[in-house]
């Protein structure tokens, strides 16, 4: 299990997405980071929602050295070289992305070296995980909205999430004022709880775009709707003014998603921050430090669930352990999945079948993955 190769490919892949009345164009980047050893196994790990060509550059010309000649089992003891290679201060951006790339890599080269699906390796505290469809995006109209919540109703999902704020602090230069836009929120809410009715659980994703006074007040005029949880919330994830927040807003928060170093966690725990928090394996620094966080989370009685979405990465966390969650599948992020990777589970009336192949349980197609390398890299970081 020596390590003998690290490379990372940059990627920014166009999807297709269906929506009410035609389909919607889009891009999003990510990165791959393979990892091949001296017996001839492969390791692949993932990281998106980033500067892709950036994060790449980090694995192959600063990580990849560190971890040659090194035991791949031996994945507590590298994502510790790494730390304090990569963020010896504690810094997160680029470098988490980078160390979740790269220990999803090992952990899918130790589960396989032991012939155990992850989850198992993980835990193995479940064989399903119960899954929530985000479809409500900022670029659909309240009609389509509406109809785009039935249809994910009628496929058997009965969890869904919409996005809110629509990116309100970083577009204030339009200028176009956040009352007005929280306004809207509430019209489109609203659309969407008539049409699917009171039993299906309806969550609200605001990107970390309000302020808090226009959070709260969001919050208050959804106050009547059923809303399960408001996920980020709030600008730069304000673990004070989130807690704030908490005692004030008439549904759970989320949040989390984006965070890349377990203390900021600890954070959020000690000020009582969150109903639920939201690590996420592709984007907080792999496997090793999502279960860190998800022991403390643990500790704490708070609960955790899948945020930031790439849910085939994530749902072996959630699986493995007996204090997992809810997984986003999240529309855009399953199709890009679906051209990288060859054996994706699908869900079944709202729940995500875990396999039962060693490692991650799925094939990352080398042959189509080259070809989407050699198309032109474009910004599609976003989240959608």
């Amino acid at each position: 299990m020596a390590i003998t190769r690290v490379s990372a490919i940059p990627l920014n892949i166009e999807v297709a997405m269906p929506v009410p009345g035609g389909e919607k164009r889009s891009t999003l980047s990510c990165v791959l980071a393979r990892i091949d050893t001296a017996g001839g196994l492969s390791g692949c790990g993932f990281t998106a929602i980033t500067e892709e060509e950036v994060v790449a550059a980090a694995i192959e010309h600063i990580a990849a050295d560190a971890l040659l000649g090194e035991s791949a089992m031996d994945s507590e003891k590298l994502w510790e070289k790494l730390y304090w290679l990569l963020t010896p201060r504690g810094q997160s951006g680029y470098a988490a992305h980078a160390m979740a790339a790269i220990d999803i890599a090992l952990w899918d080269l130790k589960a396989q070296r032991l012939g155990l699906p992850l989850w198992r390796l993980l835990g193995g505290a479940r064989g399903r995980v119960p899954v929530y469809a985000t479809f409500g995006f900022n670029f659909l109209d309240r009609e389509q909205l509406a109809e785009a919540a039935a249809q994910w109703v009628a496929r058997g999902f009965s969890r869904l999430k919409m996005t809110v704020g629509n990116h309100g602090l970083q577009r204030r230069d339009e200028p176009r004022p956040l009352s007005e836009l929280i306004r809207e929120d509430e019209a489109r809410v609203r659309a969407v709880r008539a049409r699917v009715g009171q039993d299906i659980e309806l969550c609200i994703d605001a990107n970390c775009s309000l302020d808090p006074y226009h959070a709260r007040m969001l919050a208050a005029r959804l106050a009547d709707c059923g809303i399960a949880f408001f996920e980020e919330p709030l600008t730069q994830n304000d673990s004070q003014a989130l807690a704030d927040l908490r005692l004030r807003a008439p549904m759970p928060l989320a949040g989390g998603q984006n965070e890349g170093l377990a203390a900021r966690f600890a954070d959020f725990f000690r000020a009582g921050s969150l109903d639920i928090a939201q690590p996420n394996v592709a984007i907080t620094g792999g496997f090793t430090q999502c279960l860190r966080i998800a022991g403390m989370a643990q500790a704490c009685n708070v609960a955790i669930a899948n945020g930031g979405a790439w849910p085939f990465h994530n749902m072996h966390l959630h699986a493995g352990l007996a204090h997992g969650g809810f997984i986003e599948y999240h529309t855009v992020a399953v199709k890009v999945c679906e051209q990288i990777f060859d054996g994706l589970p699908q869900p079944e009336a709202g729940w995500l079948p875990l396999p039962d192949r060693p490692g991650l349980g799925f094939t990352p197609n080398w042959e189509r993955i080259r070809d989407l390398a050699r198309r032109p890299l474009s910004r599609g970081h976003g989240k959608h």
